[in-house]
């Protein structure tokens, strides 16, 4: 029932109720309830009006002519129902999701079709399809006995016909060329005139033209609209269920508009604007004309009252979705495109002050909702004009409907956040095509670089740019400028409608808007959280990015406006997030990894920690569940909401259910909502604390929380509470812009940084169009003049690479003003700088880290990757303030927690090391590694140096490789030098970064490797024993390949396997660089005999280094065949890169070592069996040894040789392999000659080691006796304790020699 307003308006109530007397009264009401032709009669010959007869003559002007209404013969040439939606329950074909007003639809098979519930069979009807993504789709007509599957759709089979603006094409079982290419937003007006025969479509309101003649018609030949989509793409349809976007005229729409009620509507609409431009004057008797922005509402009875008589009959109006965006919509963007924001802000709240004081509840809630639904339809689809006109008027309607409080926070509560819906709000979609959005006005001057600014490239480029260029970039930025400028027009107005919903000052009379926006932030993570992997659920990235960047701009207003009323707060720069909220269950993380692994498990093994440091108990109740949680992880999710479509999809067939989606939903219209199963009530104590209480916590869902709950009060921290002993106690903020920060981070984490990532494609492209331009335009200036046919076809591409060209370097303008501008990036900065603190508050915690979520580091060493590697060239991350202070600080959080223990995820883990590898590849975050203090340093390189078993090793001897690079033997290259040999005009071959070693962290290593007397032996076992392993693989693996390659039939070599085998080998190379590293840095670990496990260590180096030598240079082998088929994959694989390794250490044994060193390495080296000074001959390119003195033969192509690669080993260092060959050429003759001499006195087979027989006998073994030579029990006692022979428990090694007279003994251990 509405509100009654009617009063009777004798004299005396008159007085009473200040209603204005007559005369002026009737007036008044004859100017305000006018008839619509404005042919007003005669003051003398109207009848009188007053407030009784009102309602009698308000029937009579609402009142419609017999065509407006709903009259006879409507139907013809119709049938079905006069509601027209789409046939959900048997016009369909394969799967598909429809929405909940049954006019969207997405495709969820190979290619579903639908049809709606209405056909037409006489007359010239039309329908839209708004294209929300821009795939394969067929739209148009069929008839009922067209039949369709999963490979034909409408268009595929007699009597349906569509039009494809994906493949440009129209069809109707042959397919022709057609119309023009869509893109989503765009708006496809389907006409068919069965007067006629024909049939044609519209974009966007331009005619494509005739698209098919001759349509069968007469008897059972009726047309139904239908359309056949692949897997995800969406539109959604108007039948006439809202006003059409480009009527035709002529043609009706297969859904009537509802006439009569808005002929009613705009009547009423008329009545209210004529109250906005009248005023009374009561003193001088007489109305008075004004603008309609100048209205004021004062409270005259007589104006309340006549609004009171419009709005009863408006009301049921409004809530009809068609008059609201016919009527009230074209209205409210009137007054908002009319005069400045400010008086059209006022005048909007005042209409919605009327809807509220007039209107029931119920009927103002549906009417707003239907609003704003529209409004964010037309700003998701409207295309892009030059100005962002259309955009910037529906956001300054948005904001002013948003301004008026009580509406505000019903959006709040029930539209905007529900189905992501104001995400969209937040978005500035990019132009599909350049020539419409008016980019080609704005740039009319493109430019691009002419080269990769890549390998430190740009100072040349500056030298070589013409005058023309320069004129060319200067218009281009010029250009950009412009468009940036328009761009922040919207942004601006964004980030307004972030500040009202984020307003918490207006909590009068319930809730402030800050608080329904956290719940619903909260949940829009939650849904965002969990359905990764659900493609449908998630907010798309693009819309993502715009909304971290508005909300960062509002978050940091808010922030930095209250350190201005409390001194003693922080400024936004010092942001962080504390560490009590990641444990003290205030915030919801959903089922978000934390460092330390669950947070079931945490709170059972850390309770004592949170109660001393934290004066928190958690609840007994919530540790019982938590463990039951635990036995039932498999099963936990329940089907909610968000899983029921996918179980109805097993049944098959079109599903008129909300669907798991919003992109999807292009109405926007889902009105279910993803509820989390994870609801948890709070246990608060209700009165002050004493210091010594403890807090007894329970797991908060957002919904649950009050005000009180986040911002807290005297006697309670809210979010803060279990502050440890750490924190400052001051507050850093409001507590409510701490969660909203914490979200912020969430965002980038979970969609963000992907995004920035693949933009970067656009700036890809413009440098790989750029290089094909180049190349065309160098063969039209090499092509001979009179080959014309050549010339014709390089013009053409070069035409079409510069139309490419133009059309990406605009697009690339409005990405680079979008995503990669100075401001954005300063806002990814402060969120790395954010991080950096929070992990750092976080680490003081001690054991409490573990509770703080993965996506904390992720963040950090993501967005600091983001800064690095997306915004360049253009915007450079040194110009950034404190630059070179926060790559210190993300330098210490690597090196400390790569290998930290209260981090149990093994992504996290690998992420942090991959982090650290790369931040020594670079100079400048090499130096910010240096410059953290010496103590992590040195903790950083003893965490490098512990042994390679029982962890992922690979990384960390990247590391330690990268540390070397640029002082090894030949180790200065950037490119694969066999490669630049053999390809050398090949622009993209596999890149290296340049070599930037690090002396200072070689010191530390050389400082740990003296240190103990364990840590260089247990290192370098390790790492020669993974060297083993690796090579190992590496030649079982390219005999495989090699096997396969050899067989007659076709076959291919599995890629994966390639792959795998040039890991190992490129493992195999760093790992022998590590060895020279080390060998260099500390020779005494192997030379240095004192040592006790010195001998045994070169004994082993010395088999593996023969091994691998032996394996690479023989003649024609498995290694040299694999290398000349140059398989895609293995281009890595080659003598260069492990030959040189093994020199490089060879020269530091032998020649660069002390006398006495040089002579223990050279005699253990010819000792092994394997030695073969051919091998090492083969360095040289040469088959034998040269004689003394002479000179080194020029190398021969067909052969390797070092002395092939002088760019890349001196000739210093080429002299010292000489030297070293000359060595062992003596060192080897002389041994020659001395096994001459022993052999005349021949070992016996039973004096030989029974493990390797091929040294005599050295030890023997107590107290079982069993003998061998010393090389193999040493390395055997490395590992194990046990006797080779009978397994009993060695005590002590003695030498045989002394066995008799049981001299000398060295323990076991």
């Amino acid at each position: 029932p509405h509100k009654s307003y009617r009063l009777t308006s004798d004299a005396k109530k008159a007085k009473v109720t200040g209603i204005v007397q007559e005369k002026l009264l009737n007036d008044y009401l004859h100017r305000v309830f006018a008839a619509p032709d404005h042919t007003a009669p005669a003051a003398a010959s109207r009848k009188p009006l007053n407030f009784q007869n009102l309602p009698e003559h308000l029937d009579h002007l609402l009142q419609v002519d017999s065509e407006d209404e709903d009259g006879q013969g409507k139907d013809e040439g119709r049938l079905g129902p006069s509601t027209v939606v789409l046939d959900h329950t048997g016009g369909f074909e394969g799967l598909l999701l429809v929405d909940d007003d049954l006019l969207g639809v997405i495709g969820h098979s190979n290619f579903g079709t639908i049809r709606s519930t209405t056909c037409v069979y006489k007359g010239k009807w039309v329908y839209e399809v708004l294209i929300s993504s821009q795939g394969l789709m067929q739209i148009g007509w069929c008839t009922i006995s067209c039949r369709f599957n999963q490979e034909e759709g409408v268009g595929d089979t007699h009597n349906s016909y569509a039009y494809d603006g994906n493949r440009v094409r129209k069809w109707n079982v042959t397919t022709t060329s057609y119309g023009k290419a869509w893109a989503a937003g765009d708006i496809v007006s389907c006409l068919i005139d069965l007067d006629e025969g024909t049939l044609s479509f519209c974009l966007n309101g331009v005619s494509l033209g005739t698209a098919f003649e001759d349509l069968s018609r007469g008897l059972g030949m009726a047309y139904f609209p239908a359309i056949s989509l692949s897997f995800k793409e969406s539109v959604a349809f108007n039948f006439g269920s809202r006003p059409l976007r480009h009527p035709v005229a002529g043609y009706r729409p297969l859904q009537d508009p509802p006439r009569a009620d808005l002929a009613r509507a705009q009547r009423l609409l008329g009545c209210f604007q004529a109250v906005l431009k009248v005023d009374l004057d009561p003193v001088e008797g007489r109305l008075v004309e004004k603008e309609s922005s100048e209205w004021q509402l004062q409270g005259q009875p007589t104006v309340l009252l006549t609004l009171a008589h419009i709005f009863h009959r408006f009301a049921p109006l409004l809530r009809m979705v068609y008059l609201v965006e016919a009527v009230l919509m074209g209205f409210l963007l009137g007054i908002v495109e009319a005069g400045p924001p400010a008086r059209a802000q006022s005048t909007v709240r005042q209409v919605l002050d009327l809807l509220w004081l007039f209107l029931e509840d119920f009927e103002v809630q549906d009417c707003l909702k239907q609003l704003m639904l529209s409004l964010l339809r037309l700003y998701r689809f409207s295309p892009i004009v030059p100005d962002l006109g259309l955009q910037i008027h529906y956001l300054r309607l948005t904001i002013a409907i948003l301004k008026h409080e009580k509406s505000r926070k019903f959006l709040l509560s029930n539209v905007l956040f529900d189905v992501l819906r104001s995400v969209v709000f937040f978005y500035i979609k990019s132009p599909l095509r350049v020539e419409e959005a008016g980019l080609r006005e704005l740039i009319p001057t493109t430019w691009w670089p002419l080269r990769s600014s890549r390998e430190g490239k740009e100072s040349k480029e500056e030298e070589e740019e013409t005058a023309e260029e320069r004129r060319r970039r200067r218009a281009y930025e010029r250009g950009c400028q412009r468009l940036k400028k328009r761009i922040e027009v919207v942004e601006e107005l964004q980030v307004q409608i972030l500040k009202l919903l984020l307003d918490n000052r207006d909590d009068n009379g319930g809730e402030a808007s800050r608080y329904i926006f956290l719940t619903k932030f909260r949940k829009f993570l939650q849904e965002n959280a969990s359905g990764r992997g659900n493609m449908p659920m998630l907010c798309p990235p693009e819309y993502m990015v715009c909304f971290l960047h508005r909300l960062i701009s509002a978050l940091r207003h808010f922030w930095d406006e209250y350190k201005v009323s409390h001194p003693r707060a922080s400024f936004s720069e010092e942001a962080y997030v504390p560490p009590q909220i990641f444990y003290n269950g205030k915030v919801d993380y959903f089922d978000l990894q934390r460092l330390g692994g669950l947070l079931s498990h945490l709170r059972k093994t850390l309770k004592d920690e949170l109660a001393s440091k934290a004066n928190i108990l958690i609840d007994p109740l919530e540790l019982q569940a938590a463990t039951m949680d635990d036995l039932d992880e498999d099963e936990e999710p329940s089907p909610t909401v968000a899983q029921r479509p996918i179980q109805a999809l097993a049944i098959g067939g079109a599903l008129p259910l909300p669907r798991p989606g919003w992109l999807s939903s292009p109405t926007l219209g889902r009105a279910n909502r993803f509820l989390s199963t994870a609801a948890m009530s709070l246990m608060t104590p209700r009165r002050p604390l004493s210091t010594l209480e403890k807090v007894k916590v329970r797991t908060l869902s957002a919904e649950q929380r009050t005000r009180e709950d986040i911002e807290g009060s005297h006697w309670n921290e809210g979010l803060l509470v279990g502050r440890p002993p750490e924190e400052p106690e001051q507050p850093l903020t409001e507590n409510s812009l701490l969660e909203v920060l914490d979200g912020a981070v969430m965002m980038y984490s979970l969609s963000v940084h992907q995004q920035l990532g693949k933009m970067v494609g656009v700036s890809d492209d413009v440098n790989e169009y750029a290089v094909a331009l180049r190349d065309t335009e160098d063969k039209i200036h090499r092509c001979p003049k009179w080959r014309k046919d050549i010339l014709a076809e390089l013009t053409k591409s070069q035409k079409v690479f510069s139309e490419k060209l133009d059309h990406l370097s605009r697009r690339l303008a409005w990405v680079h003003a979008t995503l990669y501008s100075k401001e954005k990036m300063l806002d990814i900065y402060w969120l790395l700088r954010v991080c950096l603190q929070t992990i750092e508050h976080g680490d003081r915690t001690g054991a409490l880290f573990a509770f703080m979520p993965e996506f904390y580091l992720s963040v950090a060493i993501n967005s600091y990757s983001a800064l690095k590697n997306y915004f360049g060239p253009v915007h450079s991350m040194e110009e950034l303030p404190g630059y070179e202070e926060t790559l210190t600080r993300l330098a210490a959080i690597l090196a400390k927690h790569f290998a930290d223990t209260r981090i149990i995820g093994t992504d996290t883990r690998d992420s942090l090391m991959q982090a650290l590898a790369s931040y020594v590849c670079y100079p400048h975050s090499l130096r910010a590694v240096e410059r953290i203090p010496e103590e992590q340093r040195v903790a950083m390189v003893r965490n490098l140096l512990a042994p390679y078993e029982q962890r992922p090793w690979a990384q960390t001897n990247w590391i330690l490789v990268r540390l070397w690079r640029g002082c090894g033997f030949g180790y200065r290259y950037t490119r694969l030098p066999h490669l630049l040999k053999t390809k050398p005009e090949d622009a993209n071959l596999p890149s290296l970064q340049k070599p930037c070693p690090s002396t200072l962290l070689q010191r530390h290593m050389a400082d740990l490797l003296r240190q103990g007397p364990d840590v260089a032996p247990s290192f370098l076992n390790s790492v020669l024993n993974q060297l083993n392993w690796a090579f190992s693989e590496f030649i079982g693996m390219i005999q495989e390949i090699q096997q396969a390659a050899e067989r007659l039939e076709r076959n291919f070599v599995d890629s994966r396997q390639l792959k795998v085998c040039a890991t190992c080998f490129d493992l195999s190379v760093s790992l022998l660089r590590v060895l020279e590293m080390t060998i260099t840095l500390v020779p005494g670990t192997f030379l240095d005999w004192t040592q006790p496990t010195s001998e045994m260590l070169l004994r082993r180096l010395a088999q593996l280094l023969n091994q691998v030598l032996n394996r690479v240079t023989a003649e024609r082998n498995l290694f040299d065949r694999v290398v000349t088929l140059r398989l895609p994959g293995l281009e890595s694989v080659d003598h260069y890169p492990i030959l040189v390794a093994v020199t490089g250490i060879l020269v530091q044994l032998l020649v660069h070592g002390p006398a006495s060193g040089t002579e223990r390495a050279t005699s253990v080296l010819l000792a092994d069996p394997c030695f073969q000074l051919r091998s090492i001959c083969y360095l040289l390119g040469l088959s034998d040894p040269p004689a003394p003195g002479a000179a080194l033969p020029a190398p021969d192509r067909k052969r390797f040789s070092l002395q092939s690669y002088t760019d890349y080993i001196s000739t210093e260092e080429l002299a010292q392999v000489q030297q070293m060959l000359a060595h062992l050429t003596a060192a080897s003759a002389q041994a020659a000659a001395a096994s001459l001499v022993s052999a005349a006195t021949p070992t016996s087979e039973e004096d030989l080691c029974p493990i390797c027989y091929a040294h005599p006998i050295s030890a023997v073994f107590q107290p079982c006796g069993h003998k061998s030579c010393k090389a193999c029990i040493n390395q055997h006692l490395m590992n194990n304790k046990d006797c080779f022979f009978c397994k009993a428990t060695i005590v002590s090694v003695e030498d045989w020699e002394k066995a008799a007279s049981s001299s000398t003994t060295s323990s076991a251990t």
